[in-house]
């Protein structure tokens, strides 16, 4: 990969990150948020609730709508939106327009994401693809695993305008080097909206939307309640439970890397073996819980897995659509954040009704449902490939 494209890719992924930050670092925050506001902390939750409820509502549609426009008109328009909404927040008066700042860019949320995948498939040869990818989706899980922390200890050393100000900063430098360093990328070949929603009527593209629905909802049943399970049944608190989020944090963000040379090198195989590793996992979990020794390493391959997850969902559906890149990518997202809501429901049943240990049965379950839909799509695929060699 040569050192342009790396630049392109890393603008791309910074770009993802700030976005995924203004999402994911309000999280950290919401007590103070609450009290800036004076509104209650559940109230204060909406701004985490209406931002994903908006991000799956657009999903599938506007990177569809948006899938005809110079993609680097795009990438800057939704970057400033980001940027403006949260210079907004910063100076709401009151909860009611803090709120609206929120939901606002969270519909374009999908477009930047959709696109920035897209573009850094298109920027490296076939082979490089799921590389290149997992490099985006860094910013991901960047943002996931970093932006609460980082934008909790800005606002305990400093406040919490400084918090929501580190919002508006990232998104404004990746603003800045798209508007620099990002060439002008116009569509080729605008596929029509009919051809783009035409994938739909794929089995395989259903097959796959299942079995990345079940795939999330394997690693939100159990990651959603990561710190309830470690202070229940590892009986761990304080420094040591935030020293396993930490190591939890770092072995994504190497699971990310790991996750595109495992698709690079082999993906049919790497995506039939993941939910057996997992389930591994998830039953060592099981079994290990209890013992805080045994936990560390289990919350290592834990977070490693966790991210290859990502990684296996966007290939899985753009895989199954390739001619519509966008609009799988707007697939993948909403079907992500739909295993997410229905998989943390599930876990909290588990929980509710069994206990926090037994929330890994439901994992278990999602994945062997994942993996089902996984082996039906190869099934299915089989003749197709075989009728392609024989044409050849």
């Amino acid at each position: 990969m040569s050192k342009r494209n790396s630049l392109f890719i890393f603008i791309l992924t910074l770009g993802v990150f700030g976005i995924l930050n203004t999402e994911m670092g309000v999280i950290g925050i919401l007590p103070q948020i609450a009290e800036h506001f004076h509104v209650s902390v559940s109230q204060a939750g909406l701004l985490v609730s209406l931002f994903a409820l908006a991000v799956a509502i657009s999903g599938p549609i506007l990177p569809l709508l948006f899938s005809g426009f110079d993609r680097r008109k795009v990438l800057l328009f939704v970057l400033g939106v980001f940027v403006l909404s949260n210079i907004v927040s910063i100076f709401a008066p009151n909860f009611t327009i803090a709120l609206i700042a929120r939901v606002i860019p969270a519909f374009l949320h999908p477009v930047y994401i959709s696109i920035a995948l897209t573009a850094a498939a298109s920027s490296v040869s076939e082979k490089d693809i799921p590389k290149a990818v997992s490099k985006v989706i860094l910013g991901v899980s960047a943002g996931i695993v970093l932006g609460v922390p980082i934008t909790t200890f800005i606002a305990s050393v400093a406040s919490l305008d400084m918090a929501m100000t580190f919002f508006a900063v990232v998104n404004a430098i990746a603003f800045i080097g798209v508007l620099l360093f990002v060439p002008s990328m116009p569509v080729k070949e605008r596929l029509s909206y009919g051809a783009q929603l035409s994938v739909l009527k794929k089995s395989k593209t259903w097959q796959s939307i299942a079995a990345v629905v079940f795939i999330n909802a394997a690693t939100a049943s159990v990651y959603s309640y990561f710190a309830e399970y470690l202070e229940t049944i590892t009986h761990v608190s304080g420094n040591a439970l935030s020293l396993m989020l930490i190591i939890f944090g770092v072995a994504s963000l190497l699971g990310n890397v790991l996750g595109g040379k495992l698709l690079s090198k082999d993906a049919a195989k790497s995506i039939i073996i993941y939910p057996f590793v997992f389930g591994a996992v998830y039953i060592l979990l099981f079994l290990m819980g209890q013992f805080t020794a045994p936990m560390f390493v289990i919350v290592v391959i834990w977070g490693v897995l966790y991210a290859i997850a990502n990684n296996i969902s966007q290939y899985w559906i753009t895989s199954a659509a390739p001619e519509a890149p966008e609009f799988a990518n707007g697939l993948f997202l909403t079907s992500g954040n739909l295993g997410i809501t229905i998989g943390t429901t599930v876990g909290g049943l588990f929980i509710s009704g069994m206990g926090t240990r037994y929330i890994v049965l439901g994992g278990l379950l999602f994945l062997i449902l994942g993996l089902v839909f996984i082996l039906l799509r190869i099934y299915m695929d089989k003749p197709v490939r075989k009728q392609a060699t024989d044409q050849q």
